[in-house]
Formats: structure tokens, C-alpha cells, sequence
């Protein structure tokens, strides 16, 4: 038996609220998946602050027709459709996504929308590339540290270099 009219309703707000907090949302082909294998897509995914959820395309189109941010999500809404619902971290998640597919080789990635930009398969290849956040700030706090280090030397060296110099004349003036 179908969904009734309110029940459809409250699921496009369910998945309209879905949206709010997303930094990142990926759209990928589930047809070919189990249950089994959703459900441990789904674990894979929730370290990373990733919601996975699995609705008709006509829903998704009326949750997102409200907002112009996610408008270019409906080009890969076709045929059965899963969507990533990224919040916190879009690499870890799309690194997540890309474990599952080479264990299953099952599924398909078809695109994204970040920031209200439509991302092709090979651009979220280049976002799951990057270094995560954490070793980034781990690189900037070694430069900097390597900065100041330099300066601390610097600074160092100028009195030595003085003091270097007076004992040179002092010893050759005793001489």
C-alpha cells in the first residue's frame, strides 16, 4: 500500500529539515545494493557525521525546490537514488564512500552539490584527495613553528655574533 498524502508531506519536511547543517550532499546509484549492504554503507558513513537515506526522486525534488542552494541536485536524481547527507567532514566522507565501492564495486557515484555548485565524480575524487583537516592544521602549526624557530635563532645569533667579535679584538689587542 502506498504513502498516504500527509505522509508524504511530513517526509518532504523530514528530508527538507535534512538539508539544514548539510555542508555536502552526494547522490549515488543504490540499485544494485542489498539491504546488508546499505546498512554497512550507512555504518561506514557515520563516523563522518554522514546521513544516508534512500527516498523517491519526486520527493527529493519537492524537499529541495524551496531552496536554490540545492536546486542542482534534481540533474542526478534519476533512476534509484541514495542520498549523502555530509555534515562535518566532507573528505573523511567521500574517502568513507570510495572504501565502500572499492570493497563492493556495486554502486555508482553521480554527482554532488557543494556551496550550490554541481560537482562532477572526478571533483569529489579531488576533495577525498586532500589532506583531512587535522593534518592540515598539523602542517600550518609546523610552519609557523618553523617561522618563530628561525627568528628565535636570529635573534640568538646577533649578541653571539657581538660578543664573538669583542673577544676577537680583546685577543688580538692582548697579542
Amino acid at each position: 500500500m502506498g504513502k498516504t498524502l500527509e505522509q508524504k508531506k511530513a517526509l518532504v519536511n523530514e528530508i527538507s529539515q535534512e538539508f539544514d547543517g548539510t555542508k555536502l550532499v552526494l547522490v549515488i546509484d543504490y540499485a544494485t545494493l542489498s539491504v546488508a549492504e546499505i546498512t554497512k554503507l550507512r555504518r561506514s558513513l557515520r563516523p563522518t557525521g554522514t546521513v544516508c537515506r534512500t527516498t523517491k526522486n519526486t520527493l527529493l525534488k519537492q524537499a529541495i525546490s524551496g531552496t536554490p542552494e540545492w536546486q542542482p541536485l534534481e540533474k542526478f536524481l534519476v533512476g534509484p537514488s541514495a542520498c549523502l547527507f555530509v555534515k562535518d567532514d566532507i573528505g573523511g566522507a567521500v574517502k568513507a564512500y570510495q572504501a565502500f565501492l572499492k570493497e563492493s564495486k556495486k554502486t555508482e557515484l553521480r554527482g554532488g552539490v557543494l556551496e550550490g555548485r554541481a560537482l562532477s565524480a572526478k571533483d569529489l575524487q579531488a576533495i577525498a584527495d586532500l589532506p583531512s583537516k587535522e593534518v592540515l592544521i598539523s602542517q600550518i602549526a609546523g610552519a609557523i613553528n618553523a617561522v618563530t624557530a628561525k627568528i628565535a635563532i636570529g635573534i640568538k645569533e646577533v649578541p653571539q655574533s657581538l660578543g664573538r667579535a669583542v673577544k676577537a679584538v680583546s685577543e688580538k689587542e692582548a697579542a
